[in-house]
């Protein structure tokens, strides 16, 4: 969501912060807000005896680790380079899950693991041997595939038709499973505890004879738990229930709703002409989300095209046709020097971003909201562009 800040800036930020301590563009993080999630991720695990992790593919801004892991029992890496950071910057239990791994990784990835999911029987059987005689107790998983989604957009289902995530309940059959501790199931995206309730109708129908031989069950992510009307109730009803039943350890892995409205993208008006508005940030390069899902993020004080009296079309900086973030309305005319803030910018954003056409990375910024302070800062420049290429 965006936020426009009329100048001259105001003494009472609208994100609690003043904005002349904050470079543009950057993501700028409230570590108030970060509590807040955790508090209501804390309640869960109390409530229901779930290990909760955090998903690094969505929110990996590592300065607001030590506040994260007061509350998180560890993280959840889908590449040797996010173990390697979770082990570097986390610490606790350190899960790993690969579509597919290489040997010259395999090895890098059993010192680090705690958890270790395969995506088929293939990847299980050709590194069992190493897994199994490694010196490290690591507990090993697979992927399995519950044929049932309700997630609409193709590009973001596990379980469409020709998915290459996870095992079928008929692949399984006949399996040798032993040295496998838990399953793994990933087939939610920003929903309600409703679907996973249906989800796992799905599980126990095509999986249920494997359940009580295992340790755990990870239900991934997806789950939009910090989220205003998510079903805390019927989130904690369904773990207890499984452990209950199964006597398995239940593992939820959000990514998304670790950092959920905790944080924003400060950007700088440059340019405007006629009803169109040029911004230093880019859809493509800064919040590429906008274009793949797609989705429209709102801007703190402006509103939909023609709600208020001003309605511009805002571009990006890049080359890319459709370097478009979309069209907003404002009380009052945009010049340039006005700072545009987007709201709930710091899932998927930091972690996607790139250099196209050598545009600089936004800077990261962690605050807090209540002192008005600067925590850490991170700032990009021409050699983090240069040193990605050679």
């Amino acid at each position: 969501m965006t936020t426009l800040v009329q100048k001259p800036i105001v003494s009472t930020s609208p994100i609690g912060i003043d904005l002349n301590k904050l470079p543009s563009p950057c993501y700028a993080v409230d570590e108030v807000k970060l509590q807040r999630n955790q508090d209501i991720i804390q309640s869960i695990m109390d409530r229901s005896g779930a290990n909760i992790i955090l998903a690094l593919k969505s929110f990996a801004m590592w300065s607001s680790f030590p506040q994260l892991k007061n509350t998180l029992r560890g993280t959840t890496a889908s590449s040797l380079n996010e173990a390697l950071l979770a082990r570097e910057t986390f610490g606790g239990e350190v899960h790993v899950y690969g579509v597919a791994y290489s040997d010259n990784e395999i090895d890098e990835l059993l010192a680090i693991a705690t958890h270790i999911t395969f995506n088929t029987l293939s990847q299980w059987e050709r590194f069992k041997p190493g897994v199994m005689s490694h010196p490290r107790n690591i507990k090993c998983g697979l992927r399995i595939n519950p044929e049932y989604s309700e997630v609409e957009k193709e590009i973001y289902n596990p379980c469409r038709p020709g998915s290459r995530f996870g095992i079928t309940a008929t692949q399984l059959e006949g399996a040798d499973l032993s040295g496998i501790s838990g399953l793994h199931f990933h087939s939610m995206c920003q929903q309600n505890a409703d679907t996973l309730e249906r989800t796992l109708e799905h599980v126990e129908v095509n999986f249920g004879e494997y359940l009580a031989g295992m340790e755990w069950l990870n239900m991934g992510g997806g789950h939009h738990i910090t989220k205003e009307n998510y079903d805390t109730d019927l989130l904690c009803s369904l773990v207890k229930r499984f452990r209950s039943t199964y006597g398995l350890q239940v593992i939820l892995e959000p990514g998304e709703a670790i950092a959920l409205d905790t944080g924003y993208l400060v950007s700088t008006v440059l340019d405007v002409f006629e009803d169109k508005v040029i911004l230093n940030t880019s859809a493509t390069a800064h919040m590429p989300d906008v274009l793949e899902m797609p989705y429209r993020p709102e801007i703190i004080g402006a509103g939909h095209p023609h709600e208020k009296t001003y309605t511009y079309l805002l571009g990006g900086l890049s080359c890319l046709s459709g370097d478009d973030i979309g069209s907003w309305s404002f009380d009052h005319p945009l010049s340039v020097g006005d700072k545009l803030i987007f709201t709930d910018m710091a899932q998927y954003s930091m972690v996607k971003n790139t250099n196209f056409n050598g545009i600089n990375l936004p800077s990261i910024v962690l605050f807090n909201s209540t002192s008005g302070t600067v925590k850490a800062r991170k700032d990009f420049a021409y050699l983090d562009y240069k040193d990605r290429l050679a």
